[in-house]
């Protein structure tokens, strides 16, 4: 079952706290869930793309409480549309995403999730999702 959404919850998110240490937050901070433009299943699309040269990786999807984790966990959590579920990259395949940063569009449905990628990013093994080749668009002029 997918999480309680952010504005079904009346408290403020606080961190928790597991053997004396801080935790990630129980919820989505509301300040952030409120910035959030989510498609009508509830989702933002994600981009992830590896911070220190900007190559784009993959693109994913998130609700708020996979955006929760990403953000308080360190490395990137996904709603799988498909299977229903939320995943983590690398969690049987060993290719992990280590979280740098992760940034909202202007319009505040996209996110840029920067990372620091373990192996391939794509499902197949490869390094990026977007390697399937050009798709032969005319190029335009400056």
């Amino acid at each position: 079952m997918r999480a309680v959404a952010w504005w079904a919850v009346r408290r403020r998110a606080r961190p928790a706290r597991q053997n004396g240490r801080v935790t990630s937050p129980a919820v989505l901070d509301p300040a952030i869930a409120a910035r959030l433009k989510r498609d009508a299943q509830g989702l933002v699309a994600a981009i992830v793309q590896q911070h220190d040269t900007g190559e784009v990786l993959m693109l994913g999807w998130m609700d708020d409480e996979a955006l929760r984790r990403t953000l308080g966990e360190g490395r990137v959590t996904f709603w799988s549309r498909s299977r229903e579920e939320y995943w983590r990259k690398g969690d049987t395949s060993g290719h992990v995403q280590h979280v740098r940063s992760v940034a909202l569009d202007c319009d505040g449905d996209a996110l840029l999730v920067r990372v620091d990628q373990v192996g391939g990013a794509c499902h197949t093994g490869d390094r990026t999702c977007f390697d399937a080749g050009d798709l032969g668009a005319t190029v335009g002029a400056p």
